[in-house]
């Protein structure tokens, strides 16, 4: 397998498939790279340097029991873009990536930087406050905490067998397959790794980060994303990113990654070669 070693003694896992000018994805919760499959291979096969790692504590890299926040995830990309030497990449974040490129470029600036993409991307700030008033309330944050000290696996079973897919809609099309590769992925992190995230997804403020965007950024959102609702997120990103591009998926869930990838794969390819 390929991984580096952080400053802090955290081996990180990493894909990096293909050639070309590079694009570097960022998983969501409580995933990791393998989540990037369908996105990655249509990248590769298209001219395109695909890298993804698994955040620590996801997947296949190691599980510290300190430093599951925003801060040391930012930092630990920004090891492997330095390991790498990755430059002019195409930074993409999907969910709780999305708040890992935010905090990347709030924390490390854009020289590695050509483009930015948030796909279904938590940021601004996803949980209520009194200065974010149209904010989910903590007892939301609260209730997923619960449910994963209850009863982990069952909770990884339910969240994309409902809303993460839209597969509690009427009409939906249920994917057993996408149901069972979720719970595989989000099985292999650490309990403790992918409790702690939740505070780090949900009670994060990227709103300075989001400010310091200077590079070519596209913002991605389905306007049924149950999970991560778009009022609250893509769109109020796509306000705070001087020159944002949104484009809204209609009727999209949250896991357009699976459920629109054909589109997806079209846009950014479109938006990394354009």
């Amino acid at each position: 397998m390929s991984t580096f070693t952080t400053r802090d003694g955290t081996e990180i896992y990493f894909k990096d498939w293909g050639s070309g000018p590079a694009v570097v994805l960022c998983h969501g919760w409580p995933l990791n790279s393998d989540s990037w499959e369908s996105q990655m291979l249509f990248l590769a096969s298209n001219g395109l340097r695909c890298i993804a790692h698994d955040r620590r504590g996801h997947g296949r890299s190691s599980q510290p029991w300190d430093g599951n926040d925003m801060d040391h995830y930012a930092d630990d990309l920004a090891q492997l873009l330095d390991k790498l030497d990755v430059k002019g990449a195409t930074l993409v974040g999907f969910s709780t990536g999305g708040g890992e490129v935010a905090r990347y470029i709030g924390r490390h600036g854009t020289k590695r930087i050509a483009k930015a993409v948030l796909v279904s991307a938590v940021p601004p700030l996803m949980v209520k406050t009194a200065d974010n008033p149209k904010g989910l309330p903590i007892e939301v944050f609260d209730g997923i905490r619960n449910a994963q000290i209850a009863n982990r696996s069952q909770l990884y079973k339910d969240i994309p067998s409902g809303p993460f897919y839209g597969f509690n809609r009427p009409g939906a099309k249920v994917s057993q397959g996408l149901i069972d590769a979720w719970w595989a992925q989000g099985m292999m992190g650490g309990h403790k790794n992918t409790l702690d995230s939740i505070k780090a997804f949900s009670e994060t403020d990227f709103r300075a980060d989001l400010k310091k965007f200077d590079v070519p950024t596209l913002v991605i959102h389905g306007d049924d994303d149950q999970i991560v609702p778009i009022d609250l997120s893509g769109r109020a990103s796509a306000e705070l990113v001087k020159g944002a591009k949104l484009i809204v998926y209609a009727g999209a869930p949250h896991g357009i990654t699976d459920t629109h990838k054909d589109r997806l794969n079209q846009d950014l390819l479109s938006f990394i070669k354009g």
